[in-house]
């Protein structure tokens, strides 16, 4: 399984990131599950979404607390949220920020967590370019995919135009893709600058997982054909 927790402020689409990233499993054939969690519904309110990924029909209903993946949509929120609670050694982390990590005063992750998987993407700017206004949503989640390797940004731009009218649809899928491009870009120096080769991708065996939801599904088709004929 894998979990991606997201931090944002009301008025951002935190939730509807959350739900982006569910329907491209989905349309990946894999599981998945989105739900979010407000502190305050007003606007401009510290907002957390999560999502879970899997082969397999997923039974948890809590909120990640261990998560695979931090997303911060909002960077005024990193010295007043614990937006880095119980992430795992191995995880990623992505911050919508035009500026580095040591200029956010977040250099010591890097000597908790390898230094490929920590990057920084101007999705702000990207989405304003886009679509006239900042909303990070669409593209946190194109470069979540490049620095994670968990979904196809194919099945995103998919699930982005079965999500919102064809008006803001081609925008948010431009900007996603020009967010994956950038991080693309960004993880090739950054593994380049550090001397070793790209970092695995979120699940080495994302295969697995997929030929496990493939099993289970015919193993059911299987079972009910048999239940059939009885």
């Amino acid at each position: 399984m894998f979990e991606v927790r997201i931090h944002g402020r009301g008025g951002q689409g935190v939730v509807t990131a959350a739900e982006l990233l569910s329907l491209a499993a989905f349309i990946e054939g894999l599981q998945a599950q989105a739900f979010p969690s407000f502190g305050s519904e007003r606007m401009g309110a510290p907002v957390t979404a999560f999502c879970r990924v899997d082969g397999v029909p997923i039974r948890l209903r809590e909120p990640i607390a261990e998560p695979n993946a931090v997303v911060v949509q909002d960077p005024t929120l990193l010295h007043h949220v614990d937006v880095f609670g119980g992430l795992r050694p191995e995880g990623f982390v992505l911050i919508n920020s035009t500026r580095s990590l040591e200029e956010l005063g977040l250099g010591e992750l890097r000597e908790r967590h390898p230094i490929e998987r920590l990057l920084t993407v101007p999705a702000s700017e990207i989405a304003r370019t886009r679509l006239g206004r900042p909303i990070p949503n669409a593209a946190l989640l194109g470069g979540l995919l490049a620095l994670t390797g968990l979904l196809e940004l194919d099945s995103l731009m998919r699930a982005i135009g079965e999500r919102f009218p064809a008006s803001a649809a081609e925008p948010n899928a431009l900007a996603a893709r020009d967010a994956c491009q950038h991080v693309a870009g960004s993880l090739q120096r950054a593994t380049h600058t550090a001397g070793r080769p790209p970092a695995e991708p979120a699940h080495e065996d994302l295969e697995q997982l997929r030929a496990t939801g493939t099993d289970e599904r015919e193993s059911g088709a299987r079972a009910r054909g048999e239940s059939a004929r009885a």
